[in-house]
């Protein structure tokens, strides 16, 4: 199988919505950089593994308005697929985050993400994507969201003889309230929304009916897409729990901070509020998941993009749902080897998680 990370595109191809992104909201560069280290394999788990490297192509033919953050050109990495699998491929947009006004987005930055795409997917097809008779387009965090917000627009790049589904990894952002009652991830989105221009790349099927913002929201857009999508999320999301549930912003005088680092060093009380984060999560997925074609893999860990780390992907001691890891409940499902609806009982049951703890 083919496989294609968006790496190359950095904060441009992170959304893919004409929005891009730059830094995590209300996290310090030092909290940035060790959820990067987890998140992206860097990991205790996966420092023996020797990574592949695949070099940067660039797209030097995109059309001039179709440029990164600083006005660089974008570009991605492609690792070609040979034998049986030399039509197969595997489109992963990588995560990264968000900025939403003049202050997280800094002055003089180019909003090109719409144009990444479309110079992007045509730069592939006349690499030979055109011919895939299998495609999958997949994401992590905001990558996960952006597999969402493009996985329709993605099946009709195809005819209809290739097999075309979606999969988003820790992308299902609830509209949830913080510990204070507020809105912060509501407001971080309507920012993203209003700043970035982002209304006219919204999906049709939602912003016909609803708000842009809310349309910026999984939760109002799973249940009315027409191709195939599996969910792979953590039920305790982390990237969640430090930005939207109990940021700095939302917690002044710091009683969160402990649990929002350590689930371990969470009161009772605060577990309670979490567990009502699951209960919304299972709710959000519910008429999602009663369509065949859907697959759910909703796991009760403190993790965050768990496709994207071997040890949380497929390894002799990987998380598992039922015996089921998430590459084999992926596969099952993509392959329509079996209905894969996988969900977790409530923490603590799980003992195959590898929790991600912050100091």
């Amino acid at each position: 199988m083919v496989k294609l990370l968006l790496v190359g595109l950095i904060v441009g191809c992170w959304l893919i919505l004409g929005t891009q992104a730059n830094e995590y909201l209300d996290f310090n560069v030092t909290e940035i950089d060790r959820i990067e280290e987890l998140e992206f394999g860097l990991s205790k788990y996966s420092s023996n593994l020797n990574p592949l490297l695949v070099g940067l192509t660039l797209i030097r033919g995109a059309d001039s308005g179709a440029v990164c953050l600083d006005g660089t050109l974008p570009g991605y990495h492609l690792h070609r697929g040979h034998g049986s699998g030399a039509n197969s491929w595997l489109i992963q947009l990588e995560g990264g985050g968000w900025c939403n006004n003049v202050r997280t987005c800094a002055a003089q930055l180019q909003f090109r993400g719409e144009r990444i795409w479309r110079a992007a997917i045509d730069d592939l097809k006349a690499n030979g994507m055109r011919y895939a008779d299998q495609a999958l387009l997949s994401g992590c965090s905001a990558g996960g969201l952006a597999a969402i917000l493009r996985c329709d627009e993605f099946r009709d790049l195809f005819p209809g003889s290739t097999k075309v589904k979606c999969l988003s990894d820790a992308g299902l952002f609830l509209d949830t309230a913080d510990v204070s009652g507020g809105r912060t991830i509501r407001n971080l989105y309507n920012g993203i929304v209003e700043f970035q221009s982002v209304k006219n790349n919204l999906p049709r099927i939602c912003t016909n009916h609803l708000d842009p913002t809310s349309c910026f929201f999984p939760e109002n857009l799973i249940s009315q897409m027409k191709t195939p999508l599996f969910i792979v999320n953590a039920a305790y999301d982390t990237w969640q729990i430090q930005s939207s549930i109990a940021p700095k912003s939302a917690d002044p005088s710091g009683f969160w901070h402990d649990c929002r680092l350590n689930h371990e060093k969470c009161t009772s009380g605060q577990m309670r509020f979490l567990q009502s984060f699951r209960d919304q999560m299972l709710r959000v997925v519910k008429g999602f998941s009663m369509s065949r074609q859907n697959g759910l893999f909703i796991n009760s860990c403190f993790a965050h993009c768990q496709t994207e780390r071997q040890d949380t992907w497929f390894a002799d001691d990987s998380p598992v749902i039922s015996k089921k890891a998430v590459a084999i409940a992926v596969g099952d499902w993509y392959f329509d080897r079996a209905e894969v609806k996988l969900v977790d009982c409530p923490y603590p049951c799980d003992k195959s998680c590898h929790n991600m703890v912050f100091r």
